[in-house]
Order: structure tokens, then sequence, then C-alpha cells
């Protein structure tokens, strides 16, 4: 599972067509809570079949952007498209790893019944779980090495045993277009290894991917694709052509310290 991470930035991003819509298409979004804009007037239309990584400030609307997107959280005004239609009408096609925090762990399950939870569309609600679909979800933990905890409850799981099951929970789905909201916060280096080797081999499958990420210094390393966000997209594109230290300025601001570490990363990674 602990595959070698490679730079993913330099490959060539195939344009939407007619016939091929990108698989993420956003216009005019926006969204508030109690009247205060979190996303402002939000546009982006992205390729299919890479990894692509959403950064920005705290407070920036990362995490509001994946949950507009899944109608987890009303739009006041906007459109937003998976592959050419209405999430709602595309929701078969998404996978979605939300983070962490948001799970109620003490919740007594076992990890391959939480992974088994993905084939939910495919099982039907209050029909049980049959043999085909418990292998399925072995398979699952099996993915991001963690067949042999299947029967530990969660509540026993490490922070990054825990991020493992929910993403293969996600993989069961077998899904077209993920979107994952910090998967890689508070795991170990070796899970961070083993989520991006995973996330690279979707890319490969034609699959698209959607991470919030903080990171900076290794975005070069992980994604095709950057979102770069503080409320309103201050750029979208290929990593090699937006991730700049003029855009990370006007993302973050006046962070100096942090931006010193990306700029440094940025002349690693065009080396």
């Amino acid at each position: 599972m602990e595959g070698q991470t490679t730079s993913v930035n330099n490959r060539d991003l195939e344009p939407a067509t007619p016939s091929a819509p990108p698989a993420l298409h956003v216009r005019d979004l926006t969204v508030a809570y109690h009247r205060k804009p979190v996303l402002w007037d939000v546009d982006l239309d992205v390729p299919r079949s890479l990894v692509a990584g959403i950064v920005g400030p705290n407070g920036a609307g990362k995490s509001t952007l994946i949950k507009a997107v899944l109608d987890l959280v009303p739009h006041a005004s906007g459109v937003v498209e998976i592959f050419g239609k209405p999430y709602r009408r595309q929701r078969r096609m998404v996978g979605y790893v939300p983070q962490r925090e948001s799970v109620d762990w003490d919740y007594p399950i076992t990890a391959l019944e939480l992974v088994a939870m993905g084939l939910y569309r495919k099982i039907g609600w209050c029909r049980p779980v049959s043999a085909r679909h418990r292998r399925r979800a072995l398979e699952g933990l099996e993915e991001v090495g963690m067949a042999d905890l299947a029967q530990r409850q969660i509540s026993r799981l490490s922070g990054g045993q825990q991020q493992r099951i929910f993403l293969a929970r996600a993989l069961v789905q077998d899904a077209d277009i993920y979107f994952m909201d910090e998967p890689f916060a508070g795991v170990d280096a070796s899970t961070e290894k083993a989520i991006i080797a995973i996330l690279q081999r979707l890319r490969e499958q034609g699959r698209t991917v959607f991470v919030v990420h903080h990171d900076l210094e290794t975005v070069h390393e992980y994604f095709d694709y950057l979102i770069m966000l503080n409320m309103r997209v201050v750029a979208a594109g290929p990593v090699a052509e937006v991730f700049t230290p003029q855009n990370l300025k006007w993302t973050y601001g006046g962070r100096l310290t942090l931006l010193d570490r990306a700029v440094d990363a940025i002349g690693q990674g065009s080396r």
C-alpha cells in the first residue's frame, strides 16, 4: 500500500468537449450562513481524470465548497453540475469522505460494518448485508491495508486507521468523482503515503478526486490541479500554472512564514 508518490502536475489535462462536459461545473455560487457570505460568486470548470487540491486559509470556505456541491448546505445562488448534470441526478457517481471529526466514533460498529455502509445504495435500506457485499467491504479494507482489523470496533482504531476505513467506505462505492475533506489531517506519514497512492491510482483509472488540503509544501507532489480559495476563487488550474508566489499572497495575505515555506516548495517543484 505504501507506494512511492510521484509529482503529477505535469500531466496534460484533457479539455472538456460538448460530448464530455467537465467533471465539475460551478457558476455564480454563493453560500451564506446567517446572512454572512462564506463563498461568494464562485466559478469553476474542472476537467476529468485528475487529483485536484483545494487550498486556502482557515475560514476560506474550502469545506463549504464541497458541502455546497453535494447539496449538504443551501445555496444563496448559483448552479452546480457534475458531469454536466445536477448533483441530485448524479448522486450514484459521487463518493464523499467527510472530516473525521464529524463522525461519532463511539458508535458500536466494526470497521467492516462501517465500510459496508458505502454499499447501501446497492444493498438497499433496511435490507441485510449479504455475503457478497461483505466480501466487497473486505476488499475495500484490503485496498487501504486494514483487512486484519475488519472486526475491530471503530472506537478502538487510531486516527490514521479511522481515516483509512473512511477511505475504504468511499472506495467501495466505485464512484466516478470523489470529494475528500482533509483526508490527511491527523494521520501519520505512512498513512499519508498510502492515501496519496490510492488517490493517484484512482486518477489513473479515470476518476476525478477533490481534496481539501493544508500542507502547501506537498502541493506539487500530490496534485495535478489546484483551486486556491479565499471566499472567492483566487486561481484555479494546473498546479504548474497557478501555484505561484503572487497567487499565494492573494490567497493567504500576510502569513509570511507560511508563504516563505510555500515559495520554497514552488521552487523545488519546478526543478
